[in-house]
């Protein structure tokens, strides 16, 4: 059956399509333009606040038909159920069986935003996976991209606090792994890289591949937020990331590592590895 992946252009949708491709399961990417990244992925014109795009995505001329959907909701950690139920009612109603949602490490179930989404599939009855990463390493040629090539400096609110730093292509695998698996696990799973790393660490290791001093800036909580704002992040975004670093220094994320196996999908790809793969990013 067909996988539709939304956001399909993106970091996570994008991983997903190749593996799809790679493994001849037939997929839609769903985007605004009806385009996709690649000239060879089949794409539907789909815009979350335009209910008439909705139906692209399951016309007659698809088959096999869509039966499975996965989430990644407007707005990212911002995402509300008001704005992504009405698609995955409409979903519902045409035969999708299956969901695997993107939320986040800090998100649980039933709380707003992307929490009530993870609710409401419950709820709905489907086959779902909730997929919960930790902070993904492209962070670092990301939000890290000017600041490393300019001032030799990454930023943050998270102290000497630690990530098990997961990459957005083991993200991907998970959602591979949760729709095409026989059996839906209809749990959440959290989504986590191999290493324990803090920024202070990770700035050394980037240090010796770069051959350059690259340094933690270490920010207040107030003083991230505010460099969010100036990245463009809205008011309420910069805030809440800002205190998601904050959980980071209180070692929230670290204690992830120690819950129960059958909760953790843990990746396969480290931090140094992503740095060697990417180092001409950051070369001046």
């Amino acid at each position: 059956m067909t996988t539709l992946i939304t956001g399909g252009t993106g970091r996570t949708g994008g991983s997903l399509a190749r593996l799809l491709h790679a493994a001849d399961r037939p997929f839609l990417v769903a985007s605004r333009t009806g385009k996709s990244s690649n000239p060879d992925f089949k794409a539907v014109t789909f815009d979350w606040f335009d209910p008439s795009t909705y139906e692209n995505a399951f016309k007659d001329d698809i088959v096999p038909p869509v039966d499975r959907v996965y989430l990644l909701p407007p707005g990212g950690l911002m995402a509300t159920l008001t704005q992504s139920g009405p698609f995955i009612g409409f979903a519902i109603s045409k035969g999708v069986k299956r969901f695997v949602l993107l939320t986040s490490s800090q998100t649980l179930r039933g709380t707003p935003a992307l929490g009530e989404i993870h609710q409401y599939l419950i709820d709905k009855g489907v086959e779902y996976t909730v997929l919960k990463p930790t902070w993904y390493m492209q962070n670092f040629n990301a939000n890290f991209l000017h600041s490393i090539r300019k001032d030799n400096e990454v930023f943050s609110a998270s102290g000497e606090g630690k990530v098990p730093w997961v990459s957005t292509e083991d993200v991907a695998q998970a959602a591979f792994d949760a729709l095409t698996i026989e059996k839906s696990p209809n749990t959440e799973w959290l989504v986590l890289g191999p290493e324990l790393y803090s920024i202070d660490h990770a700035a050394e290791l980037l240090s010796s591949i770069l051959g350059r001093k690259i340094t933690h800036k270490k920010n207040t909580a107030l003083e991230q937020e505010e460099m969010y704002k100036g990245m463009g992040a809205p008011p309420d975004l910069s805030h809440l990331l800002a205190d998601l670093e904050r959980l980071i220094k209180e070692g929230k994320e670290a204690a992830l590592v120690d819950q129960p196996a059958e909760g953790k999908y843990v990746g396969k790809r480290i931090l140094e590895q992503f740095f060697l793969e990417n180092r001409d990013l950051w070369i001046v």
